[in-house]
C-alpha cells in the first residue's frame, strides 16, 4: 500500500503519492481549495486510485519549532481527513519545503508561471520524501 502526501495551503493542496515499496514520491496533482469542501471527496477518490494506506500532511511550523495559526489549521485538516477516509493520518513537520521546491524550479530555469502551477506539488514531493526517508532510516 501505499502513502500519500499532502502540502495544504490557503488556495491549494499539492498532492504527492509514494511508488509501491515506499522508496520514492511523485508529485500527483495539484488541488483547488472550494468553499464546498469538495477538495476531501477529491482526496479520497485520490485516495482509493492509489491504494493509499496511509496520509502525511506537512505541519507549518515556525523556525523556533512551535506550532503557530497555519499548523493548528493544518492539524483540523489532518483530523477531518482521518475521520473521513478511517486511515492513518501524520503530520510532518514541513520547514522550508516550499522553500527548497522554490529553489529547485529556479535551479532548473523555471518560469514564475509555470512555477506557480507546480509549486505545491513539489512541496507535497518533499514533504512525502522527507517522511519516507525517516521511516527508511534505522
Amino acid at each position: 500500500m501505499r502513502v500519500m502526501g499532502l502540502d495544504y495551503g490557503d488556495r491549494r493542496i499539492g498532492v504527492a503519492v509514494s511508488d509501491a515499496f515506499r522508496w520514492t514520491a511523485q508529485g500527483t496533482e495539484v488541488i483547488e481549495r472550494r468553499r464546498d469542501g469538495g477538495e476531501v471527496d477529491r482526496i479520497a477518490d485520490l485516495v482509493k486510485e492509489h491504494e493509499v494506506s496511509e496520509i502525511v500532511v506537512g505541519l507549518p511550523k515556525n523556525m523556533n519549532g512551535t506550532i503557530g495559526p497555519r499548523g493548528d489549521i493544518s492539524k483540523v485538516f489532518a483530523e477531518e481527513l482521518q475521520q473521513k477516509l478511517n486511515i492513518p493520518v501524520h503530520l510532518w513537520d514541513e520547514r522550508l519545503t516550499t522553500v527548497a521546491a522554490e529553489r529547485t524550479l529556479i535551479e532548473a530555469d523555471v518560469s514564475r508561471k509555470k512555477r506557480k502551477l507546480v509549486i505545491d506539488k513539489m512541496a507535497a514531493t518533499l514533504i512525502l520524501q522527507n517522511y519516507l526517508d525517516s521511516k527508511t532510516k534505522r
